[in-house]
């Protein structure tokens, strides 16, 4: 196995204080898109959950928010807007992305996080278990069940997908 970047090790430590003992891979051709991480671990498109940074803007602001859908699904920026109480959402900057989460894109994670932050999952992630998440870098990814996702993540789970 090769050696976890300290990134990686902040997503496992993160983990291992909620009570999830992840087995984090690293993958040298990289798991930045949802395709990748799939070829990478061998699992359908739809077991791969990806976490897209989101902000939310309404009448109280502006809040960055993580969706979580399976990879052959993509968001609905609208119902995530209405499931978060905002009126409008959009993606969320490289910079917003790092400073809500302490991730660059293609890599965040949702265990280790800069600051607490929202998390909606789509319920179409529930057709897989495992799911594979990322695990903070582009190049890396774990296989964690639906119970312990559930669990220790505590999203908010909601339709989000586009039909």
């Amino acid at each position: 196995m090769t050696e976890l970047h300290p990134t990686n090790r902040r997503v496992a430590d993160a983990a291992a204080a909620v009570g999830v003992d992840i087995a984090i891979q690293r993958f040298p051709e990289g798991t930045k898109t949802s395709a990748d991480a799939a070829a990478a671990a061998g699992c359908p498109l739809s077991a791969i959950a990806k976490s897209l940074v989101f902000v939310v803007e309404g009448s109280n602001g502006a809040e960055p928010v993580i969706a979580v859908l399976s990879g052959d699904h993509r968001l609905d920026t609208d119902k995530l807007a209405a499931v978060a109480g905002g009126n409008r959402s959009r993606r969320a900057t490289l910079d917003e992305v790092r400073d809500a989460t302490g991730f660059a894109p293609g890599g965040t994670a949702v265990f280790g996080l800069a600051r607490p932050i929202r998390i909606f999952a789509d319920e179409g992630l529930r057709r897989n278990d495992p799911i594979w998440s990322a695990a903070g870098t582009p190049d890396a990814i774990y296989p964690i069940s639906l119970q312990d996702f559930d669990r220790a993540v505590e999203p908010t789970w909601v339709e989000i997908a586009a039909d």
